[in-house]
């Protein structure tokens, strides 16, 4: 098991490639922490992980907002006395072209995606520089690396997620923390079915391996970068997007 006893917050895990996230850390040996913010689907969620004879449990957390996450943080630590790997993974989306985009609309983003990101390091950093050791994965986007038509907000929070990933690599090396991006590519799940056919079908084609990407493919990746096995890996930005952007 690549990440047996480790202890594994993953943001937004109730649905997507987050709870497949959870699924394959858990299946991997971790003890997962599930947060969300609907309490059905997070007790749902954990309770699939407990069938399958691994630890879990869940929070309701909206990681806009410092103090959920400071008292998720809390709570974990309580319970499981360390925090080895956090996946910054929950994010939204609310597109519109810059000419009518709102400030709502910005603003909404912004916060989720890119302060989610930073409240939820900061959050957990005591932690894991008094352990000496831990993992921060943050979710990019190929929208972060290339902008996307109609998303201003997602794609300006995409690339801040990369700026902070390569800068809490420089500050955070030295204390044994190590942090990585994934930046997916157009992956099957409930955010992109708001997604037209017709473009879905283009990134199809323009792709070399000619199809979406499923949640495993993503999971897999964030395995990688939280398993030993990387761990002379750092401040990296790995893209899984099936060679979209070649």
């Amino acid at each position: 098991m690549r990440l047996k006893d480790k202890v594994a917050i993953i943001t937004g895990s109730t649905k997507g490639i987050g709870k497949e996230t959870a699924m394959v850390f858990a299946r991997e040996g971790a003890k997962v922490v599930v947060a969300g913010t609907r309490e059905d689907a997070i007790k749902e969620v954990v309770a699939e992980i407990k069938a399958m004879g691994a630890e879990a449990m869940g929070f309701k957390v909206d990681v806009s907002k410092r103090a959920q996450v400071d008292e998720m943080v809390a709570g974990v630590k309580q319970a499981w006395g360390r925090i080895d790997i956090l996946v910054n993974n929950a994010g939204v989306t609310a597109d519109a072209m810059l000419k009518k985009m709102t400030e709502e609309q910005f603003d909404k983003v912004i916060n989720i995606n890119l302060k989610g990101v930073y409240n939820c390091a900061q959050a957990v950093l005591d932690i894991m520089t008094e352990q000496g050791s831990g993992v921060i994965l943050n979710a990019s986007s190929v929208v972060g690396l290339y902008g996307n038509v109609g998303q201003t907000n997602y794609a300006a929070a995409k690339w801040g997620v990369i700026g902070m990933t390569k800068t809490w690599a420089k500050e955070l090396g030295r204390k044994g923390i190590r942090v990585n991006a994934v930046a997916p590519g157009f992956i099957m799940t409930p955010m992109t079915e708001a997604v037209p056919e017709k473009v879905l079908d283009l990134m199809k084609e323009k792709a070399p391996l000619q199809r979406l990407g499923k949640p495993e493919d993503i999971a897999n990746a964030f395995l990688f970068l939280a398993s030993d096995e990387a761990s002379f890996v750092t401040g990296a930005v790995l893209s899984v997007d099936g060679g979209l952007v070649i």
